[in-house]
Parts: C-alpha cells; structure tokens; sequence
C-alpha cells in the first residue's frame, strides 16, 4: 500500500460500513448512492468500507451482479470528492466473501478498481479445519493486503479459535483486523494473539464492536509477552453503526484521540455516551431480534434524514422488525446529541445535486 494509506489507517479514522441504496424496482439509487459516499467523507470519515455486510452480501451473488457496480460507484465518487483536497486519499477496502475461487476474483477486481485493503468474511468456509481457514487467507493476501474480519455468531454462525488468530496475524500481508464478535472473550483472542505476534504495532486494529465503540477505543490494552507488558489500542472503528451519524462519530474518535496520547483520566460523561450510544444500537441493529432488522435500521435513519429514498433491501424478507421503527424514534428523541441531522440539513442538498 501507499505509506500515506497505511499511515492514516494505523493512525486510526473513522470507517463507514457504506449502506446500499436501492429503487423500489431493486436496482442501484445512483443519486442516494452518491450522496452517501459524499457525507461520509465531508463528515471527516477517513476511509469507507464498501460490500460489505451493511452493503447487502447479496451484491456478491453473480446472479444480481451489483459487486462490481458498487464498488465502482464508491470508488468513483470518493475520487471526485477527494480531488484538490491534499491528505484526503480515503482508505478504501472492499468486502470479499466466498470460496478461494470467488475471494481471489473479487480481490483482484478490488484491486483493480483502486481498492486498498479487502476485508475477509470466511462464512463460505464455515465447519472448514483451522488449516484450510489459513491457507484460504494466505492465497487472498497474495492478491490484496487483508484486513481479518471477526464477525458476530448471529451472523456468521461460526467462532474463530485463538489458534486461528495466531496464525493469521502471522500472515506477511495482514494490514489490520476489524473485531467484530461482540463478544469480550472473543475480543481478547485478536487482541492477544496481535500482542504475541511479534509485530503489534504493523497490524492496525479497528473496532467492529457495534455495542461496545467507546469502550473498545477509551481502553488501553496490555498484555505480558515473555514476561514484559505489551500494549495495544483500538485505533478506529469500521463500523454499520457509524454509517450513521457519522459526523458525531468523528467527533467522538477526535475527543478520544486527545484523551489517548496524553494518558489523561477518561472524563466520566464519556463512559456515559457510551451507555447511550449502546442503547441506540440495540434498536438501529435490532439487537432484540437477533438483529434481524440491522440493515433495515440503519436505512431507516439514513432516510429519515434524506440521504435515502427507501429501506428496501435485495432480499425482501429483510425489513424492520415490528415496534423497531418506533425505539429509533424514540432513542432520537431521548438523546439528539447523538445524531447529527442538523450538520445533513445543511448539506443534503450539495451531496444531492452533483
């Protein structure tokens, strides 16, 4: 990678999952699309992060054929958004799902189209040995620098061992990890296993942890490797959580980013926000239904503020969950710091019209 790239990703920003916005007839909403991209990155947002779960994984399916058309129009308008803005290059990483014959295809295609990083879903090789897991994720590095992906069990249906992690952190082309399990156990087998690697400091670390955001980035993380501590931080976040609101998010990480290198107190109202950011994740992502309204919740902020036209989804069993719309409306309510409809209201049109 460009050293600038792996510089801002090491340093840590803040990553949207980008959202999909769709017609009613299914096809891509251009006009929305574009919007979308253009608020993250005049939101501050350093990089985004695009086909993946928030996308829909369903655009990776050949028969809908949206995974290069997607990521070309992302790609596309983050240039024309970045141009003339010295320093303002956006990580740019694309999902990559499948078996190794699929992966490689859409690594390469990622590449091609200027793509930085692939984030690796091993889903498709769910019930595979720990063996065939590494040798799948040596062959993609081959083709793109990688970015591991703990993905939670109610999604994934499947738990990545230490002995997983171990190995994989020892992969040459490993830039970073998204820890994503919610889970604090399975948190702490990434964490431990980028302490042990032996390069701690190479492998960036992002914060998949949609419950757990702040926390992930307030703590600092120590280990004892060989009898002397080894310390970690959560340099950023990639997050669906923050395809939303993502103005406050970029707040948030720049008020943490001043708490961090000064080894200051953590100022209690932070710890406080995020309770409060946890309670507006459990109705975006529909936590109360094992999050079966996810992408839906998220679209739903999204067009309450008219960055969307619809919540439609590709699959069309994937909707809000009854009552969810009214616990968003609710949380926006109790806590309207959180949003940021104020900072769209005055820019939506701009990100509309060209």
């Amino acid at each position: 990678m460009d050293p600038s790239i792996t510089d801002k990703l090491r340093s840590g920003c803040v990553i949207p999952a980008h959202p999909l916005a769709i017609d009613e007839d299914g096809r891509i909403d251009e006009r929305h699309q574009k919007a979308l991209t253009r608020y993250y990155l005049a939101a501050g947002a350093g990089g985004l992060a695009v086909g993946v779960h928030t996308t829909q994984f369903a655009i990776h399916d050949a028969k809908v054929g949206l995974y290069r058309p997607v990521l070309e129009l992302a790609a596309e308008t983050a240039r024309q958004f970045a141009a003339g803005r010295e320093g303002h290059t956006p990580i740019m990483i694309a999902g990559i799902v499948g078996d190794t014959k699929q992966a490689a295809a859409e690594a390469g295609m990622a590449r091609e189209m200027g793509y930085h990083i692939g984030l690796l879903s091993l889903t498709a090789l769910r019930g595979e040995s720990t063996d065939r897991l590494i040798e799948h994720c040596r062959r993609i590095a081959e083709v793109i620098p990688i970015m591991g992906f703990y993905l939670q069990q109610k999604i994934s249906r499947m738990t990545l061992s230490a002995d997983f992690w171990s190995r994989f952190v020892g992969i040459p082309n490993v830039a970073a990890v998204k820890i994503a399990p919610f889970n604090r156990y399975q948190t702490l087998d990434v964490l431990e296993a980028v302490a042990r690697s032996g390069r701690p400091h190479q492998i960036a670390l992002y914060t998949g942890n949609d419950d757990n955001i702040l926390i992930d980035l307030l703590t600092r993380w120590e280990f004892i490797v060989n009898g002397r501590p080894v310390s970690l931080r959560i340099a950023g976040g990639l997050l669906g959580q923050w395809a939303c609101w993502t103005r406050e998010a970029v707040k948030n990480l720049a008020r943490i980013n001043k708490i961090r290198p000064a080894a200051l107190p953590i100022p209690p109202e932070m710890l406080t926000l995020a309770g409060q950011m946890t309670l507006a994740n459990r109705a975006i992502f529909d936590a109360d239904n094992d999050f079966a309204g996810c992408i839906p919740g998220i679209s739903y902020v999204l067009k309450r503020q008219g960055l969307m036209s619809h919540t439609a989804t590709l699959d069309p069993n994937e909707r809000l969950s009854p009552g969810q719309a009214e616990k968003i409306e609710g949380i926006i309510r109790s806590y309207p710091h959180l949003t940021d409809n104020d900072f769209v209201a005055e820019n939506l049109d701009k990100w509309l019209s060209f």
